[in-house]
């Protein structure tokens, strides 16, 4: 028993010193990682600048038309034939659509000699007029004798003068058998066809719109409404559209038209740009992104987008010392135009921010500098 009990006491022994010696060979191994350091982490830097950034405000819009009718008839008549091919451009005046004429010509010769005929009453009612007034001067005739034919000529003239103005009518009803574009556009769908009847101001015949140029229509939150009037105040409003998925190509527009209200369901005020459209590339009804220009901050100090990023207590970037060592800088966002952040403090321009790497980075880590390639 008592040697179980002493061969007991040596194992505990062992077993000490070699967890000591473990204990020993760990912390001089932890020491000497320490003396040894960690690797630097690669990383993109790029230098803050100083330069002129818009702060835009970028929201959804829809295209309208700068003009737009609704062609119909202004006489009751039958579709003769439609002169025009859907979707395409027309000019001011084209000729569209054509209606049947035979009902209003007839009805122009008809108040043409129903004019004839007034004109010819007119100029008997006054040579009778003109000769009893001799033969009353001579005294052949009574007074009243001579006032009635002065009445009749006064009743043929008003007779002629309502002839003149049935041929007018019928004439104009003639003119309106033509139908044409009142402006430069282009038009739609055909809305009728040869042998249709029409109604007067009821029957739809096509829509022309005048896309060039073109307005594009957007709400912005209302909290902006001071700016907003502040901006127009000063000169311009300035917009640049553009359409979802194509980058490559905006279109550059001024502000025309700030709504007098707020609309109380959504709480948010509608703007229309006009964009010059030259091309007729956009359409009516189009969806587009609509980048605001507020203002322009003047001299800002700007960094790659990617510089910045989230931290527990807002925006932030890391900064190179010249030891090649990073820390940490709180900065305020002004404004992400494309790829160039705007900040409106917390950095000099000069200074170096890191771009690319920041998962690996603590504050003080040591960092080597690689091209955007990858190679150090």
């Amino acid at each position: 028993m008592k040697k179980i009990l002493l061969l007991l006491i040596l194992l505990a022994i062992a077993l000490g010193i070699g967890w000591r010696f473990r204990s020993i060979s760990v912390e001089e191994a932890a020491k000497a990682a320490d003396k040894k350091g960690k690797p630097p982490v690669p990383v993109t830097v790029a230098e803050a600048r100083t330069a002129d950034v818009p702060l835009l405000l970028s929201t959804p819009g829809r295209a309208e038309a700068y003009e737009s009718v609704t062609l119909k008839s202004r006489i009751d008549g039958q579709v003769a034939g439609v002169e025009f091919t859907e979707g395409q451009p027309v000019r001011a005046g084209q000729v569209l659509i054509r209606l049947d004429p035979a009902d209003f010509a007839a009805k122009l010769r008809q108040a043409e000699a129903g004019l004839a005929r007034d004109e010819a009453d007119l100029a008997k009612a006054r040579a009778d007029v003109a000769r009893y007034q001799t033969l009353r001067e001579q005294g052949f005739v009574s007074e009243e004798k001579l006032a009635e034919l002065r009445a009749a000529a006064a009743a043929a003239a008003a007779t002629a003068q309502a002839g003149r103005a049935a041929l007018d009518l019928a004439r104009l009803q003639v003119e309106h058998t033509v139908i044409s574009a009142p402006f430069a556009g282009v038009v739609g769908a055909r809305l009728v066809h040869p042998g249709s009847t029409v109604k007067v101001n009821d029957t739809e015949l096509a829509v022309v719109n005048r896309v060039q140029p073109l307005y594009v229509s957007f709400a912005v939150p209302e909290k902006y409404l001071p700016r907003l009037r502040a901006a127009m105040g000063r000169g311009t409003l300035t917009v640049e559209a553009r359409v979802p998925g194509d980058d490559r190509r905006g279109f550059a527009g001024t502000v025309r038209f700030l709504d007098n209200a707020v609309d109380a369901a959504t709480g948010t005020i509608r703007l229309k740009a006009v964009l010059d459209n030259r091309e007729e590339v956009l359409a009516a009804g189009q969806y587009l992104e609509v980048s605001l220009t507020l203002e322009t901050l003047r001299d800002a100090v700007t960094v790659p987008a990617e510089a910045v990023q989230q931290g527990p207590e807002g925006s932030l970037v890391f900064v190179l010392r010249p030891d090649q060592t990073v820390e940490t800088r709180p900065v305020r966002l002004a404004t992400v135009a494309g790829r160039v952040a705007a900040l409106g403090q917390g950095l000099k321009a000069g200074e170096t921010v890191i771009t690319d790497g920041h998962s690996r980075l603590t504050p003080g880590a040591k960092v080597k500098i690689k091209t955007p390639g990858g190679k150090p």
